[in-house]
């Protein structure tokens, strides 16, 4: 687990899992509302770098400061902006986890460290060091979903691409 600083005087803790094999059980505790500690649930293989990760914490916290989540909850908002796309179904979908997700990111606001305890309790995967996200990441399939053009990465890094994305999103 490492801890961030995002905005404000807030903080994001972020854990790394691999071979999560209870998936489909933490879908069905986020769909009904019933998680607790609640937390983003992150697909890990299309993040290739935390950073962009912290750039859709810090609009997560923007927006509830300013009352206008587009989503339900602060931590969903985040896996939205993730995403970004302007559509909330389609953006929980892609980045968020699915039954079959075995490689997950788990980011939760200015969390202690008994609750990442029970949100590492939660997850049924070995918790991996945050240095494993790159060489992990589905690198075509991050291109893909963010459509990087080749003269993109020319003059700019993935990780770059990604946060232009989510911070531009708003004025598309």
């Amino acid at each position: 687990m490492k801890v961030f600083q995002v905005a404000g005087g807030s903080t994001l803790s972020v854990a790394l899992f691999a071979d999560v094999t209870n998936s489909r059980e933490l879908v069905e505790l986020m769909q009904s509302g019933k998680m607790e500690p609640e937390v983003a649930l992150l697909n890990a293989s299309l993040v290739l770098d935390i950073f962009p990760v912290l750039a859709a914490a810090h609009k997560a916290l923007v927006s509830k400061s300013r009352e206008s989540l587009t989503t339900r909850t602060l931590h969903s908002e985040l896996v939205y902006n993730y995403a970004a796309s302007k559509h909330i179904r389609e953006s929980l979908k892609r980045c968020g986890i699915s039954d079959q997700t075995s490689y997950i990111l788990a980011a939760r606001f200015n969390a202690t460290d008994d609750e990442m305890t029970l949100v590492a309790n939660l997850i049924n995967g070995k918790e991996i060091d945050l240095e494993e996200l790159e060489p992990r990441s589905n690198r075509d399939q991050i291109l893909k979903h963010y459509k990087v053009p080749p003269q993109e990465l020319a003059i700019s890094s993935i990780s770059d691409a990604i946060t232009c994305r989510i911070a531009a999103i708003d004025a598309l």
